[in-house]
């Protein structure tokens, strides 16, 4: 029995894997980090190291990914595989560091409504715009989390260092995952990460936005699997 670390990403919980794990059979046990307890990117850190196998099997997805790096970075002897979904290895832009720095105060003074048409377009391929089971799932877990997990986790994570020069450290296999039309995440990146790790494969999808794990879950768990059975 293989047992994965699930970490999700910004807003994210348990049901960011809920299409996911029912088809990777029973050969899998799953474990679900809540990295949205955390208050800062110690205590993100912190979570992993204690919600974690002590040789771990890292299923990441986006705020995850760079989680998952700084802890592989900071604790190797931990982690025994990784699987970086829509996630970069990168610091944030400072157009998006403006954005969130725009966005904090507005945030703070009113209502929290879950996330906005715009926002959905961003993270959804255009074949998914209007999946309103896929909608309802990513607006129930973020008005669940809730404004103030949403503000913390923008703060924790916006100051975060480029990562990219110490890939070489993470010797065990590892797993890119992305998509060609993510706007989250530049796609270019990935095949950038790949060879400054000693041991990853890189697949990237099309028919998919940032939210992998919900719109493609079937080509993910193949994948999945396949990474697996060579180990």
């Amino acid at each position: 029995m293989t047992r994965l670390d699930l970490v999700p990403g910004t807003l994210c919980d348990a049901r960011m894997w809920s299409r996911l794990t029912p088809l990777l059979g029973d050969g899998f046990e799953f474990n679900y980090v809540p990295l949205y307890m955390a208050q800062d990117r110690p205590q993100m850190r912190q979570i992993l190291s204690d919600h974690c196998a002590p040789q771990a099997n890292i299923v990441a997805f986006s705020l995850g990914v760079y989680m998952a790096l700084e802890f592989a970075l900071a604790h190797p002897e931990r982690v025994k595989s990784l699987v970086l979904i829509a996630g970069s290895a990168q610091g944030l832009s400072e157009k998006e560091k403006e954005l969130r720095e725009r966005t904090i105060p507005l945030l703070e003074r009113t209502v929290y409504a879950g996330l906005s048409g715009m926002r959905l377009r961003e993270i959804l391929h255009p074949t998914h715009k209007d999946d309103q089971h896929t909608i309802d799932l990513i607006q129930q877990m973020a008005l669940d989390l809730g404004k103030d997990v949403l503000i913390t986790q923008f703060r924790a994570s916006m100051n975060r260092p480029d990562v990219m020069d110490r890939l070489h450290e993470i010797t065990c296999p590892v797993l890119l995952v992305g998509a060609h039309e993510d706007k989250l995440v530049n796609p270019a990146i990935l095949p950038e990460m790949q060879p400054l790790f000693p041991n990853a494969s890189l697949r990237l999808y099309e028919g998919t936005g940032h939210m992998i794990p919900l719109e493609v879950p079937e080509l993910l768990a193949a994948d999945l699997k396949n990474f697996f059975d060579g180990q």
